[in-house]
């Protein structure tokens, strides 16, 4: 009989270094499903806007948006507002900032003169520029 040592073999050591693909997997499909809802969010409130050619977003970085929907309620910043409560938020708003432009969202089958009844609110509350939102793309016939 031969009496040798008894070595021991050197089991799996630890991994000493993190496997990386499953984390960039993860974050991966979450950039993916942050661009696909994105847009989505921008605003809550559908519309029909009218469509022009000219239609481009404007570059203020300060704005309150005011919503007219087709059904005639009133939303400031997709919040609903009533008509008396419109003038009293819009000039917050200029007390806040003087040169905040009003960006004004109104469906198609809104009256003209339910338009202009919102410009004169927000002209009376000193806000003197007004945009008005359209789509991008070919008028509609």
């Amino acid at each position: 009989m031969a009496f040798g040592r008894l070595e021991r073999s050197q089991g799996p050591q630890p991994m000493s270094e993190i496997n990386m693909t499953p984390l960039v997997d993860v974050m991966l499909v979450l950039v993916v499903i942050f661009i696909i809802t994105a847009p989505l969010m921008a605003s809550s409130i559908r519309l029909d806007l009218p469509r022009t050619d000219a239609a481009k977003p404007s570059d203020a970085p300060k704005f309150v948006t005011v919503v007219l929907d087709k059904d005639g309620r009133t939303f400031v910043d997709d919040k609903p507002v009533a008509p008396a409560e419109l003038a009293v938020r819009l000039a917050q708003a200029a007390r806040d900032n003087p040169e905040m432009e009003v960006q004004l969202r109104a469906d198609q089958s809104v009256p003209y003169g339910r338009v202009i009844e919102v410009m004169g609110a927000a002209q009376k509350a000193g806000l003197n520029r007004v945009g008005f939102v359209a789509d991008p793309g070919t008028p509609s016939q």
